[in-house]
């Protein structure tokens, strides 16, 4: 059915020229196939044709148009790769001085078949070619295919698969969820027990018929059988692409007569369902509003109103607007989706205007297999105009207007990506209520399947789910990971649950909870999470950290499965710190990467943040720093100098953040207090002035271990006799010893 209905949406344009003399029997036999629209007798004799033709005077140019016209054939009858090939001949055969449009067709199948960078040489040969033919947006095409390249590299979330079930070899096509159960779908059929055994000369297949699929509460094919065997539905017609209304009684479907040498147009029809049987079979008649459409618009290919298809009739829920896809005048181009509006007084549909989509859904290509939600709120549709993945690509629209509105709108097209959409030709998709599945066609390749065979797919969406695994470590040292951490995790709902963490400091992956029905999973949607982690010896957390599974802005559910994996800091209450170190003689800070081996840096900065951070995420703790000289210089001279230099961090910490001006308190321990250093051997060494000298052949080492001793360190203040911390209070009276912002400044000597 969509073969007939492209096929008869385009025959029309052809211009017959029967009667040609002085050329071979097999050309005129070749020719006169192809301009009657047979295209599929038509390709073997054109064909044969071309391989009887030399290369030489003349003849090239003839060979050219027999590839031209092959290259056609293919085209319509949607074999893609096929014309691509016979395109490209007629090229060699420089077939473009005499039609430029051999290079524009010949990119936009390369381009459905997703080869975008050959598709766009194309399309620039024929812009250099084309001379004042401005009929086609060229740069437009050019364009969408830097676009089309974003959409190849993306995919979706959806899982596809093919109903091998249900199809059978032949075409099998265009599915309906039909019944309010959602286990019966619609479909068009060519198998081998429709009502017209012929083959239609136009595609060389069998007329398809309308039949209905049934699927159990699993989802699984039951049976499938004919909707009609009285031929008031399916005829010796093409019948396809049926739907049905809300109420389940009323049916929309697209009829392609078959009569001989008659160009007539495919049409939609409907009947009302009594019981099992259908009555009151008649057409929608919109001969009114086409002939307006072709009075209206200067396009003359069209003579007559029977000669434009309409078809792929899609209702809204409400049963007031019933889009439909045509060739009409006065679209955007190609085949639009169009719409027209139920007359409630007259009770009938208003068959004398007609609506087009607009621009946000219609384009220069084609557009085609309308369908929408049960609700509404999203249009999906086929086209070859937007940037694919190749071919028809599938797309929705999400509704702009109320959906209580009788004229709805629908926004801008989005791709529904791979692997709902192929390389291949893929549409008419129809959707259950929970808008997670349903089913949709698709020609893509498949081991039970002919090359360009439709076949019906179904498409799920994973399950959303959340998972959560907390690590536990100690601040400061990341690599040291804490054994028997209880993390306690608290649901903003209510609920709440806790566990230690291993000897590698992660706790179990929190995911399903086994035997409770009521609430099978710890991590939920639409929730913000609290987990805070303790230790014995370890600062308990002042703030939780805070994860959601809520969406955007605090609305809905996250929309993507995540396994949250949360990294928890837990201060020691002996804090060993990135330690920060000063010039000789000197109370400013150290930034030097110079050094060849890393160890040796020194980058008091990330000390001094490490210091900001530990305060800001900490609120509740108070810190002293001790801040030490190296031995070279007197007693007196280093008790200052380190006095100093812990002045200097104190005030940097009070200049970020005035609160910290009784949170710490700076002391200098002058060089009384060497700092443990590891050597070249792994041994510990306590770094002395004795043990410094035997380096002094050694300038760079003697003086690396010198700044080693130029530090300052911090502990958190604890009360007195207890492993307890003392709790800052926020809200008593601040008066910081004034000393603190004085420097010794000349140091004694």
């Amino acid at each position: 059915m969509k073969n007939a209905l492209i096929l008869t949406l385009s025959m029309f344009m052809l211009a017959p020229v029967f009667g040609q003399t002085n050329q071979p029997k097999y050309i005129t036999e070749a020719l006169k196939a192809y301009d009657s629209g047979k295209y599929f007798e038509a390709m073997p004799k054109l064909e044969a044709a071309y391989n009887k033709m030399t290369n030489k005077g003349k003849s090239i140019s003839e060979k050219g148009s027999m590839a031209y016209k092959l290259a056609d054939c293919y085209r319509r009858m949607e074999q893609f790769d096929k014309a691509a090939q016979w395109y490209g001949s007629s090229i060699e055969l420089k077939y473009y001085d005499i039609e430029p449009k051999v290079y524009y067709y010949h990119g936009e199948m390369l381009r459905m078949n997703g080869d975008l960078k050959k598709a766009k040489e194309s399309y620039t040969n024929y812009k250099n070619k084309r001379g004042k033919d401005t009929s086609i947006d060229i740069d437009l095409l050019i364009e969408s295919c830097k676009e089309s390249a974003v959409v190849h590299d993306e995919e979706s979330k959806y899982v596809v698969k093919a109903e091998d079930k249900l199809n059978r070899k032949e075409f099998d096509m265009a599915p309906f969820l039909s019944d309010k159960k959602e286990s019966q779908v619609f479909f068009g059929t060519q198998r081998e027990e429709v009502v017209n055994p012929a083959r239609d000369p136009i595609t060389g297949e069998k007329y398809m018929d309308i039949w209905m699929a049934e699927f159990n509460d699993k989802g699984d094919f039951v049976s499938a059988k004919s909707i009609d065997n009285t031929n008031l539905i399916n005829t010796k017609d093409n019948e396809g692409t049926a739907i049905m209304d809300k109420k389940g009684k009323t049916l929309y479907f697209t009829r392609c007569p078959a009569a001989p040498k008659q160009n007539l147009g495919c049409e939609i029809w409907s009947a009302d369902k009594n019981g099992e049987e259908w009555e009151n079979v008649h057409e929608i008649n919109l001969e009114a509003a086409l002939k307006e459409q072709i009075s209206k618009s200067k396009d003359s290919t069209f003579s007559k109103s029977s000669e434009i298809s309409i078809g792929h009739p899609c209702l809204t829920t409400d049963g007031q607007m019933l889009i439909f896809a045509s060739n009409m005048p006065g679209g955007l181009g190609g085949k639009d989706l169009w719409y027209i509006t139920y007359d409630k007084k007259a009770k009938s549909w208003d068959t004398t205007k007609v609506f087009n989509m607009g621009a946000g859904i219609n384009t220069a290509g084609n557009e085609l297999f309308p369908s929408l939600s049960p609700n509404d709120s999203l249009l999906f549709f086929a086209s070859d105009g937007h940037p694919g993945v190749g071919g028809l690509d599938i797309f929705k629209s999400i509704i702009k207007t109320a959906t209580k509105e009788p004229l709805k709108k629908w926004g801008a097209a989005q791709n529904m990506l791979k692997p709902i959409n192929s390389a291949s030709n893929d549409y008419a998709l129809t959707i259950r209520k929970d808008l997670k599945s349903g089913y949709f066609t698709s020609e893509r390749s498949n081991p039970k399947n002919r090359t360009y065979t439709p076949d019906i797919y179904s498409f799920t969406t994973p399950p959303i789910t959340y998972d959560l695994t907390v690590i536990v470590y100690e601040l400061g040292n990341k690599s040291k990971k804490l054994p028997d951490a209880r993390v306690t995790v608290n649901e903003v709902s209510g609920k709440n649950w806790d566990g230690l963490t291993n000897k590698t400091g992660k706790t179990d992956k929190w995911a399903d909870r086994k035997g409770d029905k009521a609430s099978p999973r710890y991590i939920n949607g639409g929730f913000n999470y609290e987990i805070k982690a303790s230790k014995e010896r370890y600062f308990p957390m002042s703030r939780a950290t805070v994860i959601t599974t809520k969406g955007e802005d605090g609305q809905g559910v996250l929309e993507n499965s995540q396994s949250f994996v949360v990294e928890i800091p837990l201060i020691p209450i002996e804090l060993r710190t990135p330690e920060i170190r000063y010039y000789l003689d000197k109370w400013t800070f150290v930034n030097d990467s110079t050094p060849k081996d890393k160890k040796d840096w020194c980058n008091s900065a990330d000390s001094l943040k490490f210091l900001v951070n530990l305060l800001k995420d900490n609120p509740d703790i108070v810190i002293e720093l001790y801040s030490h000289t190296d031995a070279r210089d007197t007693e007196i001279h280093n008790q200052a100098l380190s006095d100093n230099r812990a002045k200097a961090v104190y005030n940097y910490l009070v200049g970020i953040d005035p609160k910290n001006a009784c949170r710490v308190k700076p002391f200098g321990k002058g060089e009384s207090q060497p700092a443990k250093y590891v050597d070249d051997k792994g041994v510990e060494q306590t770094l002395t002035e004795d043990y410094i000298n035997q380096f002094k052949a050694d300038k760079a080492k003697f003086e690396a271990l010198h700044q080693i001793n130029r530090r300052t360190t911090v502990k958190i203040v604890m009360e007195p006799g207890t492993e307890n911390p003392i709790i800052f209070d926020a809200s008593a009276p601040c008066t910081p010893d004034p000393n603190y912002f004085k420097y010794t400044d000349p140091l004694p000597r």
